[in-house]
């Protein structure tokens, strides 16, 4: 019998340390030095002689903006799944986070209000605090201390294979001036015995492989048009009694202005709030305007922003959700994996993306522990990921879907999902027991399916019932 997905899901999120690993190969390959690609180095680190990251960017020693990342300025959230897994990858991560300056909260110093109305805590799961790249130097700083593990600077243009497995990397130098390691060098191939997609969005995997004469993965896309603007303020507590919040709108036929609205304590002692607005509005670039919009925000927004501006409003804009149905193809090389936002990215307004890639990690990690054939197309990690992947994207499209500007593609029983959907959201912003379960998916450490036990949806509509009637009863 095979497992479920809930079970596929709880494996891959459990927080027991890696054990059982073993050398399976001499040099892994992986494209891609953001995040997905460096957890993924620190996963192969168990199970290869050298592990080697190609990057196009010059990765900077300490925390820093990078052109590969220009998104890397807007909030970013390490959920609770994520920052379980990133403290069994490297043991002490929270600790060494805490002392460069980044926020561990609980979660009584987290808040969430819908509408205005502030939600119930969960009493159960809390955050890391920090900036992107913050983060991303810590993941970064631990992952190339590894002794197998080096960075090389250049460009992936292509795959060779060799039978029915990937063989090698084709890399060119990259072009721009002080390009470092490579510059003015002709192509080569790096030789690979494993190679990982962690290529982005913009990944070109699909096209490498269709050249080679095997299946591209079909892509799916939602369209969703956000704009986000980000501001860095001076926060004048060194620990803060609220350590984030996240303030959402329901959507209306007109959208609101601020359909959400993000803030975090992060290192340097700053608050960095995110504003998220769809339809076709103008994004949000005037201090003065973005002042005034957090002032129609909680009160914690408004005090916020009362401190030193931090550097310029910063923007950024995403077209659509898409996703990579890798499980689906039936021929697909040895030796070869995509993961990450490769694989699925989603409306970052759902914080999910870090997480996200954490957890395939995990799901790399139980494969190469599974004594993998891998002279065989690694069927058993797409199977695994395909949950990870399902779970957040059933999370942030349906959200998506209920807005008035999105028309689809609508799953098979989107009705009854959504009504019930509809139900755990409203259930969660006064009952604690409804909170936990809730947030526990939406946190990414509980699978969707959690929420459909007979006994928690009786709950929620008791709860529901409840709150409704006296609004009834003034009416």
């Amino acid at each position: 019998m095979s497992e479920s997905a809930a079970r596929v899901f709880a494996r891959l999120s459990t927080d027991e340390p890696v054990t059982r690993t073993r050398t399976l190969m001499g040099k892994a390959v992986v494209l891609g030095g953001s995040l997905a690609g460096l957890l993924a180095a620190r996963v192969l680190s168990d199970h290869a002689e050298s592990v080697v990251v190609v990057e196009r960017d010059s990765l900077p020693p300490a925390a820093a903006a990078r052109p590969g990342t220009p998104h890397d300025g807007q909030l970013h959230t390490l959920m609770h799944g994520g920052r379980m897994q990133l403290q069994r990858l490297f043991p002490g991560f929270e600790e060494e986070a805490r002392a460069g300056g980044a926020i561990v909260s609980s979660p009584y110093t987290i808040r969430a209000y819908a509408d205005g109305v502030p939600k119930v805590s969960d009493g159960a799961m809390g955050l890391i605090s920090s900036s992107r790249p913050f983060l991303e130097a810590l993941v970064r700083r631990r992952t190339l201390a590894l002794p197998n593990v080096k960075v090389l600077t250049c460009r992936a243009i292509g795959l060779e294979f060799r039978g029915d497995a990937v063989s090698g990397v084709r890399c060119g130098p990259v072009s721009r001036p002080g390009a470092g390691v490579g510059a003015g060098v002709e192509e080569w191939v790096e030789d690979a015995d494993f190679v990982v997609d962690a290529m982005g969005r913009a990944s070109k995997l699909g096209d490498w492989l269709e050249k080679a004469g095997w299946e591209r993965p079909a892509m799916r896309r939602m369209a969703i048009d956000i704009d986000y603007a980000t501001g860095y303020f001076r926060r004048t507590t060194s620990d803060p009694e609220l350590a984030a919040a996240i303030a959402y709108r329901t959507p209306t036929a007109t959208p609101p202005r601020v359909a959400s609205g993000a803030i975090t304590a992060i290192e340097g002692d700053r608050w960095l709030i995110t504003l998220a607005n769809y339809g076709k509005q103008p994004p949000i670039r005037d201090v003065d305007e973005f002042r005034k919009l957090c002032g129609e925000l909680p009160p914690v927004y408004r005090e916020a922003v009362e401190g030193e501006q931090l550097g310029d409003i910063l923007t950024y804009h995403q077209a659509d959700s898409r996703r990579r149905d890798y499980h689906l193809l039936k021929r697909f090389p040895a030796r070869l994996i995509s993961l990450g936002d490769a694989v699925a990215s989603f409306n970052p307004i759902y914080g999910q993306g870090m997480s996200s890639a954490a957890l395939h990690a995990s799901a790399l990690s139980h494969y190469l522990r599974s004594a993998p054939d891998l002279r065989r197309h690694a069927r058993a990690f797409f199977a695994d990921q395909r949950v990870v992947v399902d779970a957040a994207w059933q999370i942030s499209t349906a959200a998506d879907l209920a807005r008035p500007d999105v028309h689809g593609p609508y799953p098979r029983g989107y009705r009854l999902t959504k009504w019930f959907a509809e139900q755990m959201a409203e259930a969660s912003v006064t009952d604690r027991e409804v909170a936990v379960r809730f947030n526990s998916v939406t946190y990414m450490r509980s699978h969707p399916s959690s929420l459909a036990a007979p006994a928690t949806l009786l709950r929620a509509l008791r709860v529901n019932r409840s709150s409704r009637k006296p609004r009834r009863e003034r009416g």
